[in-house]
């Protein structure tokens, strides 16, 4: 059994800025040279969140109002009277998804569907600097073999 530690370096727009990150968590698992197991996205921090969407630019662009629409950005946001970001609606938003997700791995390649890319969205309320954590547990050689 095998553990692998990478890392993601992100630079964002805020403001639900949705990034396709799939190509650079295959990178990561490439680098692990894990052929099957699981791999986990994590980003640290309240207002970041990972899931798995089409990344498809009109989906996006729902996907983003929805978001807005289910947490607007405003209101009466006890969080924003204590912090003077403003950005209770960040991690309102984030809390939605959360910030990790684990994917399997079979034969050297994550198992995601046909229209399915990882996303990191960014839900701060400014642009940020971001990092993101990749784990990766399993064998170097296929278990069926």
């Amino acid at each position: 059994m095998k553990i692998y530690n990478g890392v993601i370096k992100l630079s964002t727009f805020g403001n639900t800025d949705i990034i396709d990150i799939t190509e650079l968590v295959c990178e990561e698992l490439n680098k692990s040279g894990i052929k099957d197991g699981f791999l986990l996205v994590f980003v640290p921090g309240a207002t970041g969140a990972v899931t798995t969407i089409e990344y498809e630019e009109e989906l996006v662009k729902d996907t983003k109002d929805l978001f807005k629409n289910l947490v607007g950005d405003t209101g009466p946001y006890r969080h924003n009277k204590t912090h003077t970001f403003g950005n209770a609606s960040s991690h309102l938003r984030a809390t939605l998804i959360g910030p990790s997700l684990v994917v399997p791995i079979t034969n050297g390649r994550l198992d995601l569907g046909t229209w399915q890319q990882i996303v990191f969205i960014d839900f701060d309320n400014r642009p940020r600097d971001r990092k993101i954590i990749v784990k990766i547990l399993g064998l170097t050689e296929n278990k069926n073999k």
